[in-house]
């Protein structure tokens, strides 16, 4: 059965000829919209602009993190920005993770609204925006419903109160009926007084 319903679709044409058919007869590609490219991530800046430091830890994380200089303390030296990390148990990790915020650091001092942590926070913003403004709309399409389904009369065909079109005619008809009894009655009242008055 399948084979048969392919046999019975049309062949599509090659692409030179594409633009000889009419537009209901060629073929589209749907492909999303690409987002807008973000900037690379900032990278960290050169060993010898940053001066780092040991210390212990503090807060939860068992015996380890108190007892262990864990953490990890950057200062960069031309700005004078200072992170400090402690998010794991790992001293590499730490340094790692401190690095990355000293550069988002660097670079959000150095470029203001052009840097990337500033462009994601807008771009979050907006989708934010968007959904906040469709939910509104689309509650407001279905407040406007009610209101039309609220509003909305019955039908004529509906309501029994109102006369349909066989009780129309009959209606109509029936006067005329009565009219055309009281109209022949006295003729046979004549008839009968005639043919008594000429016995």
């Amino acid at each position: 059965m399948h084979h048969r319903l392919l046999l019975l679709l049309p062949l599509r044409p090659p692409c030179r000829y594409a633009s000889l058919l009419p537009v209901a007869q060629r073929a589209f590609t749907c492909t999303p919209a690409t987002p807008k490219a973000l900037p690379p991530r900032p990278k960290p800046p050169p060993d010898a602009e940053i001066e780092e430091s040991f210390l212990k830890g503090s807060g939860p994380g068992g015996q380890k993190i108190n007892k262990t200089n864990s953490a990890v303390q950057l200062k960069h030296i031309p700005t004078g920005i200072v992170v400090k990390c402690q998010a794991t148990r790992s001293r590499s990790q730490n340094r790692k993770q401190a690095r990355e915020l000293l550069a988002q650091k660097v670079d959000n001092l150095l470029n203001g609204e052009q840097s990337r942590s500033s462009i994601v926070g807008e771009v979050k913003r907006k989708k934010a925006a968007s959904a906040a403004k469709k939910s509104r709309r689309k509650y407001r399409q279905l407040e406007q419903d009610k209101c039309v389904d609220a509003i909305a009369p019955t039908p004529v065909g509906e309501d029994s109160s109102m006369p349909t079109p066989g009780d129309e005619t009959q209606a109509s008809s029936a006067p005329k009926a009565q009219i055309q009894d009281t109209n022949h009655e006295p003729s046979q009242v004549d008839s009968a007084g005639l043919g008594g008055k000429t016995k």
